[in-house]
């Protein structure tokens, strides 16, 4: 049997968000390649070989996945969230590009997920209801600058924000820098959403504005959205309507 490979997302956190197509790849896969955590998210299965790896190997991780398909075995490729967005998918096709060239030959599919600022976004209301952008804050595969250039354009555009990797231990200041030059081009009424675990039993909002935004309240399972200037809160939902028209005079 010739190998394939498949990139898959485990969604938000509950088990009824992982999409049917992804739990049938999953299902038909002899060796399972990904982030420790994300794989613990699958039952085990005794007839399945797994290949953890740590957060920061993401290239190695995706040659090592394109190897073993290229041996003749099914491959899941497992991220969290959609593996298209901030994940895996783009690991795999840049390996692709840089490696073997019988890798382009290969049976490569990826699978959409529910990626963490839908999650996000529904556990209040519809934020992302008019045009959007995410930015990762995360700097070790750019640089700061490039974040930051990013981010005033995207404030200059009045999108909504959406806010991965907002905060880790190596990177506690950077939510805070991202406030401060926000602050500099948004209204300090703008709303801001801090959505912790989206997606799972355990998720948290807090909502709060730019201009009172503690960046502490943020760690790596945190989704930070920065409002447009037309989003708005209705009792304790937030949403951005669709129209400039819908927006308050």
């Amino acid at each position: 049997m010739s190998g394939s490979l498949v990139v898959v997302g485990t969604g938000p956190g509950k088990a009824e968000l992982m999409t049917p197509a992804t739990l049938a790849a999953l299902s038909r896969a002899t060796d399972l390649v990904g982030y420790g955590p994300y794989l613990d998210r699958i039952p085990a299965r005794g007839d399945q070989c797994r290949h953890a790896s740590d957060n920061r190997v993401e290239l190695d991780r995706a040659r090592l996945a394109l190897s073993l398909a290229a041996a003749g075995r099914q491959v899941a490729v497992v991220s969290g969230g959609d593996p298209g967005v901030f994940a895996m998918a783009a690991a795999v096709f840049e390996a692709v590009e840089t490696g073997d060239p019988a890798w382009r030959s290969l049976d490569i599919r990826v699978e959409p997920g529910v990626t963490a600022m839908l999650a996000a976004a529904a556990e209040v209301g519809a934020p992302l209801g008019s045009d959007f952008c995410a930015i990762s804050l995360s700097d070790n595969l750019k640089a700061w600058t490039t974040v930051e250039r990013r981010l005033k354009a995207a404030a200059e555009a009045d999108f909504v924000i959406a806010l991965y990797n907002p905060a880790s231990k190596a990177r506690p200041h950077q939510l805070g820098q991202a406030f401060e030059l926000l602050r500099k081009l948004k209204a300090a009424e703008t709303p801001v959403l801090f959505v912790r675990a989206a997606g799972t039993a355990e998720a948290e909002v807090v909502t709060t504005t730019l201009g009172a935004a503690d960046p502490s309240r943020a760690d790596m399972r945190t989704l930070v959205i920065v409002g447009a200037s037309t989003t708005r809160q209705v009792g304790r939902w937030i949403y951005t309507p669709r129209s400039e028209r819908g927006a308050p005079s």
